[in-house]
C-alpha cells in the first residue's frame, strides 16, 4: 500500500495538531513537525553546511533560531525516512515551500480555514498546569477536577496581544505559501471552524478523494 505524503497548512490555534494526529494514525504515516525532529537529530553532523555550529543542539542549547538550512536539512531527512507522512509546521515561508519541492512529491495540501477572531478565542482561552504541562482550554477543555482548575495558569504567549502580534507574523510569512499551493492547483481548504470531529470527517474525505 503506498501511503499519502500530506502537508497540513494553517494559522496557530488552527487545529494542526490535533488533525495531524487523527491523519498519522488513520493513514498510517508519520507525523512529522519540525519541532519534534530537531530534538530527534540535535547531534546531527551538520558542519558541511559551513554555519556557525556544527550540530542544531549546539543552536538549540544556546537558544538561538536554527538557520533555515538546518531545518531545511533535517525535514529532508525525516521525508526521506518516512513511508508515507503528514508535515505539519514546514514550510514557514516561500523559500521553505522551494525547498520542499525539491524534497518530496506532496499527493494533497490541506489548509485549515479558521477566521481570526476564532483563532483568537481559542489561543487566549488556552490554560496550562504547571504540575504537569496539561494544555486545557476554558470553554473547550476545562478540567474535570477543580484542584487542577484552580491552578491553571495562562501562559504569556497566549494573552491577547502577543495572540495577535503572531497571527500577523503568520499571515505575512505563511500566508504566501498557501497562494503559492493554491496557484499550482493542489490546494484543499477545509473549514476548520467545526468541532474537532466534524473537522475530521471533512480532512478524511479530503485525503481520500486526493491519494
Amino acid at each position: 500500500m503506498v501511503r499519502p505524503r500530506i502537508l497540513i497548512l494553517g494559522a496557530p490555534g488552527a487545529g494542526k495538531g490535533t488533525q495531524s494526529a487523527r491523519i498519522a494514525e488513520a493513514f498510517d504515516v508519520e507525523h512529522v513537525t519540525t519541532g519534534d525532529a530537531l530534538r530527534a537529530n540535535k547531534e546531527m553532523d551538520i558542519s558541511d553546511l559551513g554555519l556557525e555550529y556544527g550540530t542544531p543542539g549546539e543552536y538549540m542549547d544556546r537558544g538561538e533560531l536554527v538557520p533555515d538550512a538546518v531545518v531545511n536539512a533535517i525535514v529532508d531527512r525525516a521525508l526521506a525516512e518516512a513511508d508515507g507522512f503528514v508535515l505539519d509546521g514546514y514550510p514557514r515561508n516561500e523559500e521553505q515551500a522551494e525547498e520542499l519541492d525539491d524534497m518530496t512529491d506532496l499527493d494533497v495540501v490541506l489548509y485549515l480555514e479558521v477566521g481570526e477572531e476564532e483563532l483568537v478565542h481559542r489561543l487566549t482561552g488556552r490554560r496550562l498546569d504547571p504540575e504537569t504541562g496539561d494544555i486545557y482550554h476554558v470553554e473547550y477543555n476545562p478540567p474535570e477536577e477543580p484542584a487542577v482548575e484552580s491552578r491553571l495558569i495562562q501562559r504569556d504567549d497566549d494573552d491577547e496581544e502577543t495572540v495577535r502580534e503572531r497571527l500577523r507574523v503568520y499571515r505575512e510569512n505563511t500566508e504566501p505559501v498557501v497562494e503559492r499551493y493554491e496557484q499550482q492547483g493542489v490546494l484543499e481548504r477545509v473549514d476548520g471552524e467545526g468541532s474537532p470531529e466534524e473537522v475530521w470527517e471533512d480532512v478524511k474525505a479530503t485525503i481520500e478523494a486526493a491519494s
